[in-house]
């Protein structure tokens, strides 16, 4: 049980040298070689630079030896991305008919904190996508909820409450996707989302907007999802953001006017927005906003 506990504070705390320490012990116990990595990993800023090289040779040597292994529990969908202390720490899976049970494999391991699902939308060019818009609108005029190839009904009552990033960029999320993914969150743990080119729409991010568990996102990504001003008056919910991509959107003048006026607008450190989303009276009130930060702000007097 108190590796358990532990574990769920390493979630929350990954940067936490103290809990790595403790949990080492616990690794050390059953004969695992993550608990000498975590030694080692934590002595090397302790140690003199003429013995670093040495640190690190031995580091390298011991994850050669039993690094194979250490993914004994993820399934041969997920593909590990990146580690921590040897653990799998940020995972893909490419969308297929048993994405569902992969997802719910990889989030039974310990410290996989975050979750990207690809797909072949990845592969094509931004050339297409007028051709598949119109192929949207269509769908959308036919009164079909799920226009695209993703379902992401198929993770209905799954638990993503461990994650604190979760990438689903051209994914075919859909405005019911939407509402879909808002239910799947247990905590509010999750800090970044990305969701390029997922075609939301502004009913989708009001749904996402909606769920309380969501307020804690820093940043956003929602390049190329149909929004229009009333998507952006719905991100005003989102207070923590820092980061947001809105580009490939019609938000018009109205857009940036309610852009402007977020309770997150002056906490932005970065903002993906381009002259035609908002148009010339947009940046006009882009670069003369106060709310904004003085170095946003001059970007947009350059425009």
């Amino acid at each position: 049980m108190e590796a358990m506990v532990i574990e769920d504070a390493l979630r929350t705390r990954p940067d936490d040298v103290a809990a790595w320490h403790a949990y080492s012990e616990h690794l050390l116990e059953r004969g695992d070689a993550r608990g000498t990595l975590i030694r080692l990993e934590q002595s090397l800023a302790r140690t003199r630079p003429a013995d670093r090289p040495g640190v690190r040779q031995e580091i390298a040597d011991l994850v050669a030896r039993h690094e194979n292994g250490w993914d004994d529990g993820l399934p041969d969908g997920a593909r590990v991305l990146s580690r921590r202390h040897g653990f799998a720490a940020e995972v893909a899976v490419e969308w297929s008919d048993g994405v569902r049970e992969i997802v719910e494999q990889v989030l039974r391991a310990p410290f996989v904190t975050t979750l990207r699902i690809t797909t072949n939308a990845e592969d094509e060019r931004d050339d297409d996508e007028e051709e598949r818009d119109e192929e949207y609108n269509y769908a959308v005029d036919r009164g079909d909820p799920r226009p695209g190839r993703q379902d992401l009904g198929v993770f209905a009552g799954l638990d993503l409450g461990r994650l604190t990033e979760l990438d689903l960029a051209y994914v075919s999320v859909g405005y019911d996707g939407a509402q879909t993914l808002a239910a799947t969150f247990a905590s509010d743990r999750l800090r970044a989302l990305d969701l390029r080119y997922c075609r939301v729409a502004d009913t989708g991010l009001a749904a996402l907007a909606a769920c309380p568990r969501l307020g804690g996102l820093r940043r956003l990504h929602l390049q190329r999802n149909r929004l229009t001003a009333e998507g952006v008056r719905h991100l005003h919910r989102f207070t923590e953001l820092t980061e947001l991509d809105l580009r490939y959107n019609d938000l018009g003048a109205d857009g940036a006017r309610a852009l402007v006026a977020a309770p997150f607008a002056g906490a932005l450190e970065r903002l993906w927005l381009y002259d035609s989303d908002v148009g010339r009276d947009g940046v006009a009130t882009m670069a003369q906003a106060a709310s904004l930060p003085a170095s946003l702000r001059s970007l947009w007097r350059c425009v």
